[in-house]
Formats: C-alpha cells, sequence, structure tokens
C-alpha cells in the first residue's frame, strides 16, 4: 500500500512540474510584453496542458478497464478499433458536412462516441460470440481498422484540400488543435466517463475472476461490462474528438504500472490516470522545445512506446491475473 501511495505521489508531482514547465518557458523570453505572455498562457498553453491531462487520462483508463472487461491485455482503443471508429466518424462530419462553428463543436464530440460506441459494440459481439477469446477480438478489431481505413481512403479521393489537411489532424494525433471551446464540450465527458470508472474499480477487480466470481460476490456482470464499454466509449470519442486518433499510450501505460504497483485497479487506475497524463504532458513539453516543427503525438508516443511494451511483454506482464 505505502509503495502505490508513494508511485501516486511521485506522479503527481510529475504531472505538476512538467505542467509548470509547460505554462513557465515564456515568462523570461525578454522580447515579450506582459500582456502577450499572459494571452499566450491562457489561450495556447493552459488549453494545450488540460487537453494532454484529458486525454492521456481518459485513453489509459479506458484501455485500463477494457483490459479487464474484455479479459483481454491487448485491448487497446487504438488496435482493437474503437479510435478507428470514432476516427471515422469524425471524417464523415469533416468531410463531408458543412457546419458552422457552434454546430462543428457539438456534434464532432457526438459524432466521435456515435462511432467509438458502435465500434465498441462490434467487439463486444464478437468476444460475446468467441466466448471471449483473445484472438478474436483482436481479428475483429484489426477488421474494423481496416474497414474504416478503407472508407476513409475513398473520402480522400473526394475530399478537397482544406478537407484533407483537416483530416490529416485526425490520423497523426496532435495536442493542438483544441482551445477552451472544444474542452468546455469535450472536457466534462472525459471528467465523467474518468470518475465513473474510478468509482467501479473495485467492481472491476471481481471480473478477473470471471463473471461467475463476479455475481457471486454481489456484482450484476451483464450490466457492469456494459456500462463499462458504454463509459469507455463515451472516453476514447471525446478523446478523440480533441486530439484525433494517438496510439499506444492505452496500451502502454496500464501494463507499464502493473509491473510496477500489480493488478489491483483501486490502485493501477488512479495510477494510470496519472501516468497517462504524464506521457502526453511529457510529449507535449517535448514538442514546445522543437517548436521549429510539427511533431504529430501519435509518432512520438508509438516511438517511446514500442520499445517499453516489448519490455513488458519479455517480463511476462501480458497476463490479466
Amino acid at each position: 500500500m505505502q509503495h502505490s501511495r508513494g508511485v501516486l505521489t511521485a506522479l503527481f508531482i510529475l504531472c505538476l512540474l512538467t505542467s509548470a514547465a509547460i505554462l513557465g518557458q515564456d515568462l523570461f523570453v525578454s522580447d515579450l510584453s506582459a500582456g502577450m505572455v499572459w494571452h499566450i498562457i491562457v489561450q495556447l498553453q493552459l488549453p494545450l496542458v488540460f487537453t494532454a491531462i484529458l486525454v492521456g487520462a481518459g485513453l489509459s483508463v479506458s484501455a485500463a478497464t477494457l483490459q479487464v472487461t474484455l479479459h483481454n491485455p491487448l485491448a487497446d482503443p487504438g488496435i482493437i478499433g474503437i479510435s478507428s471508429g470514432a476516427s471515422l466518424m469524425a471524417a464523415l462530419v469533416l468531410l463531408t458536412l458543412h457546419l458552422d462553428f457552434v454546430n462543428y463543436f457539438y456534434l464532432l464530440p457526438l459524432a466521435c462516441f456515435v462511432g467509438a460506441l458502435l465500434s465498441t459494440g462490434l467487439i463486444y459481439m464478437v468476444a460475446r460470440r468467441l466466448r471471449a477469446s483473445a484472438t478474436a477480438v483482436i481479428l475483429a478489431g484489426i477488421a474494423i481498422s481496416t474497414i474504416a481505413g478503407a472508407i476513409m481512403a475513398w473520402l480522400y479521393i473526394l475530399a478537397d484540400a482544406q478537407a484533407l489537411r483537416n483530416l490529416t489532424f485526425w490520423l497523426m494525433g496532435s495536442l493542438y488543435q483544441t482551445d477552451w471551446w472544444i474542452l468546455a464540450v469535450a472536457g466534462p465527458l472525459i471528467t465523467a466517463g474518468l470518475f465513473y470508472q474510478l468509482s467501479q474499480a473495485g467492481a472491476l477487480n471481481w471480473l478477473y475472476g470471471g463473471s461467475a466470481l463476479a455475481a457471486a460476490a454481489g456484482a450484476n456482470p451483464s450490466r457492469l461490462v456494459r456500462n463499462n464499454l458504454i463509459v469507455c466509449a463515451l472516453c476514447v470519442g471525446a478523446a478523440v474528438s480533441v486530439a484525433g486518433s494517438i496510439a499506444f499510450v492505452g496500451l502502454l501505460v496500464p501494463h507499464f504500472l502493473r509491473m510496477i504497483i500489480g493488478f489491483d485497479n483501486r490502485r493501477l487506475l488512479p495510477a494510470c490516470a496519472l501516468c497517462g497524463a504524464l506521457v502526453l504532458l511529457l510529449v507535449a513539453l517535448f514538442s514546445e522545445l522543437v517548436s521549429w516543427m510539427t511533431l504529430p503525438v501519435s509518432m512520438v508516443t508509438a516511438t517511446i512506446g514500442g520499445p517499453l511494451l516489448l519490455i513488458a511483454l519479455y517480463k511476462g506482464q501480458w497476463r490479466m491475473s
């Protein structure tokens, strides 16, 4: 217990320090007026920090919940097709509808949520039919991602140049496309989803032993699984609506933390929220330091996440109990 508290405290402090580094980097630029520095912090860097925290926490906690709910250690929103479904709906909105400012910010998170929910529903149906076979779930995710990719490729052919630039954001991921208006819509959705998942951490532990054990412990396994899938789809859809499709964070963070603090979701999920936020805050800080070039988030997270995931797999941390 003390070890877990130490990890959570360390992650929290690192998040604070990284956020302070992002917000404070322009304070000592001599050729900027105080008003300009204030404008940069409030209008650009604070939304960047909040976006990194919300998206990192939402993807990591949702992935940890999905891995337990589907009994599949590879249940990352990117790998099993949830992010692809959300990105496809975003692409349809961006490339086929001509919306005004207000409708754009309200409809896009809704479209991403619907896409994520449909993908999650398909995966859940396959998992139930094939008795939660890990291979079947992954293959279903690959199939959904392939179909979504094919439809987006057709949309590429039909889209104009401006629409193509907008669509590229969804495919590569970016923390720089948000502002307070977008966060005002997507932020509460992700926050509500996070609180729900954290409140269900104890019930998730029962699912390690299967539906029968969860029912014996007093839970309703069917309702628990259904609610978890809906909430995860909500979180992932909202995250994709503000930052596009970001790879590896949801897969890397839970497995890495299980090596450190174990499988108890009452400690694992808060740690996933903090560690996922920290990973994207570090990506944001790195992007600020190399401001002469634009770094796609997925490129950075895949570069970091690939080797670390191999280490986790090598150490045998792919097991779910």
